[in-house]
């Protein structure tokens, strides 16, 4: 019977112990299913399998300590914290290319107005935020009102912001590199929240990129925005006949993009006490690449923002796994870019099989 109840069954044959078998059956299918279903699982398992073996191959040099643990972690937590959001978008359907190219802008407006121009640091830092805002809306609007691919729309970005950058540095200093920011007198107070060390050896963008994860994470899987953003990049026509407000979703999340680029900028200014118009430049790529193998298809509508958390860490353990192993690091970019492409294949055919068995 059709949206009723169904007739009932005879039960399955009792075990010794009372249980029915076929329930049990049933359940652990059940479960196993879910679980191959969920997207970060290859990331997860990726993880644990790349740490592993570099444990083996390089635990004689450093890896196990807790200096070596602080640097594939910093390295980490630097990508994923474009990597994360950019996994939002990207379940969402769209793409931002202009992330690179955000980080170096933004970290030049907080360079310039702080260094250059005297003013404090936390006032050049909220400016930085207000410009991504700008950047990240118009960002959103073109796409939407336009309904030209994001690709085009945010390459377009990538270029305009490069230039801008790029010419008014030049204009206003003569450089395209801004230092001795850490001679400020309020340069301190903002490097605790942005570029301290934790415990003396982990860097602070470590929890920055936590809690980016956890938040995001939260927002996907608990709150109606993120079933919003699973229906924007699943079925856009659909979910506009729903109710779902497609174009505002996007529009928020290319602000979010920027935002965090910006934050990312941040974290590097008070760092290292300086900015570059060229720093941040191929992080797009990254994270994508971070995203990809975290599970997230690039058709939208299926993917995990955990999942690009553990991209990011599989993407730091392999680069500094190489370097504990002595291995010219020039062949690191080989391993990733075969890392996507059996990704791909692998979270294609997982969710093939899974809407099989359905």
């Amino acid at each position: 019977m059709s949206g009723g109840a169904s007739a009932p069954q005879a039960p399955a044959a009792p075990t010794p112990a009372g249980q029915p078998i076929a329930d049990d059956r049933l359940l652990r299918q059940s479960m196993l299913r879910r679980l191959v279903a969920r997207p970060e699982l290859g990331a997860v398992a990726g993880a644990v399998a790349v740490w592993i073996f570099f444990a083996i191959v390089a635990g004689g040099s450093g890896w196990l300590t807790a200096k070596g643990t602080a640097a594939y972690l910093q390295v980490a937590a630097e990508l994923g914290i474009l990597a994360v959001p950019v996994s939002l978008l990207m379940i969402a359907g769209e793409f931002d290319l202009s992330i690179g190219t955000m980080i170096g802008a933004s970290g030049m407006v907080i360079a310039l107005l702080d260094g250059q121009y005297g003013f404090p640091i936390w006032f050049a830092i909220a400016m930085a935020a207000v410009f991504a805002l700008v950047v990240g809306f118009l960002n959103g609007l073109l796409v939407v009102r336009t309904r030209l691919p994001s690709f085009i729309v945010t390459l377009g970005t990538f270029f305009i912001l490069q230039g801008v950058t790029i010419g008014m540095s030049r204009a206003l200093t003569g450089l395209t590199t801004i230092g001795n920011l850490d001679k400020a007198s309020d340069f301190q107070s903002a490097q605790v929240i942005f570029g301290s060390k934790i415990g003396g050896l982990f860097n602070v963008s470590i929890a920055w990129w936590a809690t980016v994860a956890i938040v995001a994470t939260w927002v996907l899987l608990r709150t109606r925005f993120g079933n919003w953003i699973f229906a924007s990049g699943g079925d856009p026509v659909a979910a506009r006949n729903v109710g779902v407000p497609v174009s505002r979703v996007k529009i928020a999340l290319f602000i979010c993009m920027s935002m965090v680029a910006t934050l990312f900028a941040a974290i590097q200014v008070l760092d290292a006490g300086s900015a570059d118009t060229l720093r941040g430049q191929q992080k797009e790529f990254d994270a994508i690449i971070a995203v990809v193998v975290g599970g997230t298809l690039l058709t939208g509508g299926y993917g995990s923002a955990i999942g690009a958390a553990f991209g990011a860490l599989i993407f730091g353990t392999v680069q500094m796994g190489i370097f504990y192993t002595g291995v010219d690091t020039d062949w690191f970019k080989v391993f990733m870019g075969i890392m996507v492409l059996l990704a791909v294949l692998v979270n294609n055919f997982i969710r093939r099989k899974v809407t099989e068995a359905r």
